[in-house]
């Protein structure tokens, strides 16, 4: 990258000299507003604008009932302003005035107005004269001004003015030269800090970055390394955090594999032996061997099927499913296994029946681990209730809730986690901790959605919303 800079003096020469064009024109026009200008309340106007304001004024004067006064609308504009008002006639008596200081007089003679038009910034004021003809009336007005404003005629030596020519070719030159020597410096101040910069990348890429303030002109710059570092830290720790449970995780469903193949192991040293057992022994044997060995074969059929679906690998066949029928089967089976026949399980649905188009083998599958569990992770009196409706942006919804111990904020942000065990597994042990990320899965790929609320305490209500096809009925 050094060297890609090295190879540009011209365009940063160019880059310099009109920055510094860009920074005498600013400060020609800043200086030009700060001897023409004046502030006030509207902003910024030149200093002509009291003797502008003035002349326009006569708009708002008036004569009602034979008496002279100024519209409501010229007295808001006075007292917003600040300004002060005073109206003569002919003879240069006062007829009106607004805000005048105690110190101005009620006459005038011709030659004190003429004076005061040219009078400069005075006892606070500044003021400016005009005239309006009412009625066949010449009428003058001052209004006084509290800036100060300078009122000049400016005479000059034109002979004079031709002998600054060389002067001002000095003058060129010299700025020319100042122009050089400052693109030098900032060349210099440039290459400092990419310099800097570019240190910053690679410490970043060699993770012993330091945060830079974020200040000057590369204060973005250095706010986007710092955001970038800030990024990469943050994902080490999650990649970290994952690794952990994953490791974790993989120690439990091994912990898990060895525990049924403890028993399988041992009936089946107690058959290889050779003893004579009985008929009634051999098959308790058969049977404690046969449920190890299926349990398993369960926890390797779900490693095996949350990766095929991650990997979009598993055949997926769609197929009209009559959902209400189809759930209420789902459920008379997990009702029907003995370790849940003792607990209660609703179906409520306000539907009498729908069509829609679902993979009925991994549907199931997505329902029943939600429902199993709701089943598990709670206590035996817990009521778990499966509600079948129409969302109102028509997707088919399947709420299942609980009313058991709920879930805190800790959990929900951990719950889809293909590593994550719930807490309570007490109930079986022999869980492989895939289920609910096995149900977002399949739920996904049948372009659905899945949603949790829970609170401690207070149950927790799985959503799972599916779209309707034009051909649902």
């Amino acid at each position: 990258m050094k060297n890609k800079l090295k190879h540009k003096p011209i365009l940063y020469t160019a880059v310099i000299l009109a920055a510094l064009f860009v920074i005498l024109a600013v400060s020609a026009i800043g200086m030009f507003y700060y001897v023409f200008a004046i502030p006030e309340p509207e902003g910024l106007s030149l200093a002509s604008w009291p003797n502008t304001f003035t002349s326009n004024f006569s708009f708002w004067i008036e004569e009602k009932d034979g008496n002279i006064g100024v519209k409501q609308t010229g007295l808001k504009r006075l007292d917003e302003y600040g300004l002060w008002i005073q109206i003569v006639d002919e003879t240069g008596q006062e007829i009106f005035s607004h805000n005048k200081p105690a110190r101005c007089p009620k006459h005038y003679s011709m030659a004190e107005l003429v004076t005061l038009s040219e009078s400069r910034y005075e006892n606070g004021h500044t003021v400016f004269i005009s005239s309006i003809t009412l009625s066949d009336r010449t009428l003058n007005y001052i209004i006084g001004f509290p800036y100060a404003i300078g009122k000049a005629m400016v005479y000059y030596n034109g002979a004079n003015v031709a002998r600054l020519s060389p002067f001002t070719k000095n003058m060129v030159f010299f700025c020319a030269l100042a122009a050089v020597l400052a693109a030098f410096a900032y060349a210099f101040w440039l290459s400092r800090k990419l310099s800097a910069i570019i240190g910053g990348i690679t410490d970043i890429a060699g993770s012993s970055y330091k945060p830079m303030r974020e200040t000057g002109l590369f204060s973005e710059v250095y706010s986007s390394l710092n955001k970038m570092d800030m990024e990469i830290r943050r994902s080490e720790k999650i990649q970290q955090e994952t690794d952990h449970t994953r490791k974790e995780w993989i120690a439990s469903i091994t912990h898990d594999l060895k525990t049924p193949l403890s028993p399988v192991k041992g009936y089946a040293e107690l058959l290889s032996e050779g003893h004579s057992l009985d008929l009634q022994t051999v098959q308790d044997c058969g049977t404690i061997i046969l449920k190890n060995v299926n349990h398993m074969e369960k926890l390797i059929n779900d490693l095996k099927l949350t990766y095929q679906l991650e990997a979009g690998a598993f055949p997926f066949a769609l197929q009209k499913t009559r959902i209400v029928r189809f759930l209420k089967e789902l459920l008379i089976d997990i009702a029907n296994d003995p370790a849940f026949s003792n607990r209660a399980i609703e179906f409520e649905s306000s539907l009498q029946e729908l069509t829609v188009a679902a993979d009925p083998g991994l549907m199931r599958r997505a329902v029943g681990n939600i429902v199993i569990n709701a089943l598990v992770h709670n206590p035996p009196d817990t009521r778990v209730r499966i509600t079948v409706s129409k969302s109102p942006d028509q997707s088919l919804s399947i709420a299942i809730c609980d009313n058991g111990n709920g879930m805190d904020e800790a959990e929900l942000s951990v719950l889809w986690n293909r590593y994550y065990r719930g807490t309570n597994t007490k109930e079986r042990p022999e869980g492989s901790g895939l289920g609910l990320a096995i149900a977002k899965q399949i739920v996904t790929l049948h372009g659905g959605n899945i949603f949790v609320k829970s609170h401690p305490g207070d149950g927790t209500e799985f959503i799972i919303l599916l779209p309707l096809g034009t051909d649902a009925d």
